[in-house]
């Protein structure tokens, strides 16, 4: 299991292809808590998070073994991109049911330990601007609020984020662009003083 820990995605989907499950048990335990907390991020619902994550690693599964994975060093991307396109389906089932979600639990994606040392003062100053930040990001279209996340949560390059949204550079650069410009506009409104660089 340890040699398997050292293998390249590419070489781990090879060795499942060949047979060795534990391959693709170190390709879920990779990505298991990175793909679980973009799910949960944009769909805001424990239980629909978990449905979509266990159906994501059900579709990879499948389609691994139909052979439509093509090894390019960017099964990140790719099983991210399966994740996004089962969270728009969602979406488009609830909108269709006119369902709408009213779940109030709150995860903090934007706790950071290092951020929250030193002084009670500094803690709490820390924490409010966190509680502001994420009402910021909160407000913003889903495009955006999206790129945010990827970029910032999940440290993906813009190239990542493009493939895993489904449109080019410029156009994921754009949305964090606008993202950051409404964040500002929006804290301007509110009076509220960040530092967004």
């Amino acid at each position: 299991m340890e040699n398997l820990k050292m293998m390249t995605d590419d070489v781990l989907v090879t060795q499942y292809l060949d047979g060795n499950n534990s391959a693709f048990d170190v390709l879920l335990e990779r990505y298991k808590d990175k793909l679980y907390y973009y799910i949960y991020f944009i769909v805001r619902s424990r239980e629909v998070a978990e449905d979509i994550f266990q159906e994501t690693f059900v579709k990879a599964i499948v389609t691994l073994q139909q052979g439509r994975y093509q090894p390019d060093g960017k099964f990140a991307a790719w099983i991210t991109r399966i994740a996004h396109n089962l969270v728009i389906d969602q979406f488009r089932q609830e909108r269709s049911e006119n369902v709408v979600s009213n779940d109030e639990t709150e995860v903090d994606l934007l706790n950071n330990m290092s951020l929250s040392e030193g002084t009670i003062e500094a803690r709490m100053v820390n924490t409010q601007v966190l509680k502001d930040v994420r009402r910021l990001v909160d407000e913003l279209p889903d495009c955006q609020r999206e790129v945010v996340f990827m970029r910032y949560y999940q440290n993906m390059s813009f190239k990542d984020i493009a493939d895993c949204t489904g449109v080019s550079i410029n156009t994921a650069l754009g949305r964090m662009r606008y993202a950051i410009l409404n964040m500002r506009r929006i804290a301007a409104e509110k009076n509220m003083i960040l530092n967004m660089e």
